[in-house]
């Protein structure tokens, strides 16, 4: 069988326990070119999403979050920019190890009172910083020309309560 009567045999191609290989594994240089691996040139998006436990309380709040709790954050960072010559906007690898060092570390298993600035440590509130700082580490990422930019990011602080930001959002309103 070869690549194209394999790729159309679709799923009746399985014999039951067993799974057939690809006739013929692409490989570099030979099927396919350096110039190949990018196949276009436009800008594309990549999401990643992050956990981290932290404890906070708010000021002047009259509800049950006014006491000392702790949430199982959920934040999900979209990145875009033009794909790299092999295709890929950001290396997943690279976009957890910053987004690690900037919010990971300084948030995971923390009182974030004592750890954010001076601020009621809503979603809302905590979204900016996040973003503020997310924007810096990514200059360290990728090259000029892949122009990546934070698109949006999603905290939430329950499976059913979150905060969203857009990069078009972040104007100030002063």
């Amino acid at each position: 069988m070869n690549a194209k009567e394999w790729n159309q045999a679709g799923p009746s191609r399985k014999e039951e326990g067993t799974f057939p290989f690809p006739p013929k594994l692409q490989i570099f240089g030979r099927d396919i070119q350096r110039e190949q691996l990018r196949y276009h040139q436009r800008r594309v998006a990549v999401e990643k999403t992050f956990t981290f436990d932290s404890s906070h309380h708010l000021h002047l709040y009259e509800g049950k979050c006014k006491a000392l709790h702790g949430h199982t954050y959920r934040l999900t960072v979209q990145v875009s920019g033009f794909v790299n010559e092999i295709g890929l906007v950001v290396d997943f690898k690279d976009l957890k190890a910053m987004v690690k060092e900037k919010i990971l570390l300084p948030l995971d298993h923390q009182y974030l009172n004592g750890v954010l600035p001076p601020m009621n440590t809503s979603v809302e509130n905590m979204i900016v910083w996040i973003w503020e700082k997310l924007e810096e580490g990514l200059k360290e990422l990728g090259s000029p020309e892949q122009a990546l930019r934070l698109e949006a990011l999603r905290l939430e602080e329950t499976p059913t309560s979150a905060a969203i930001l857009r990069r078009e959002w972040m104007e100030d309103r002063r």
